[in-house]
């Protein structure tokens, strides 16, 4: 079964979804999580053989747990602190798109990635070529934003790009876990091979969001 609440994050509204049912942890497994507007902000969720999604507030009796350890990950987040141990996740998408979104969980915080890169790692685990375009299409597809860092994945040259939240989302975010951002960010149409992996320094980097 499924259950839809609402977070208000610092950069807007949230809308966070759980799965529960037997295959899943006890307390269910987050399936969704997206900001008001983002790009294909259902992925994964719509299907003939479901109901609706029940719901519910938080604190309300029928709230699965996950939902609210969601909140508490996001409240520490937001606040400029390390957040630890996501809550239980259970993305929906094909076996590839599933690899590549287990790639972004292994980004550390404060460090982004290069489409190319990650591109060259999914090459090298299941030895079938892998282009930094189809990463670009998977990442871009994650429905679990935020707690499935999408947002540390950046352009060949840095660049700021790809992101389904928004281009100041992604600044915001990575600014707020002591990533090194460009002030300006040049443009990069099609996700590179070839780039650093940039390391933040967090205690003087990272901010507060605001609520």
């Amino acid at each position: 079964m499924l259950y839809l609440t609402t977070y208000r994050s610092p950069l807007g509204p949230m809308t966070l979804v759980a799965r529960t049912g037997a295959d899943l942890p006890e307390g269910g497994a987050l399936v969704g999580a997206w900001f008001d507007g983002q790009r294909h902000d259902r992925a994964g969720l719509d299907r003939d053989d479901e109901a609706p999604p029940v719901v519910v507030g938080a604190g309300d009796d029928d709230e699965p747990a996950v939902l609210a350890r969601t909140r508490a990950w996001l409240e520490r987040c937001f606040a400029g602190d390390d957040p630890g141990e996501p809550p239980a996740l259970a993305p929906r998408g094909t076996d590839f798109q599933q690899r590549v979104w287990a790639r972004l969980r292994a980004i550390p915080r404060g460090v982004t990635r290069a489409y190319g890169q990650i591109a060259d790692d999914v090459e090298a685990e299941t030895g079938r070529r892998c282009s930094a375009r189809a990463v670009g299409g998977a990442v871009g597809r994650n429905p679990i934003s935020v707690v499935v860092p999408c947002h540390r994945v950046v352009g060949a040259d840095g660049s700021l790009t790809g992101y389904a939240g928004g281009a100041d989302r992604k600044t915001r975010l990575l600014r707020l876990e002591g990533a090194l951002v460009p002030e300006r960010h040049p443009a990069c149409p099609v996700p590179g091979r070839e780039a650093p992996t940039y390391r933040g320094i967090p205690p003087q980097g990272s901010q507060a969001l605001s609520l």
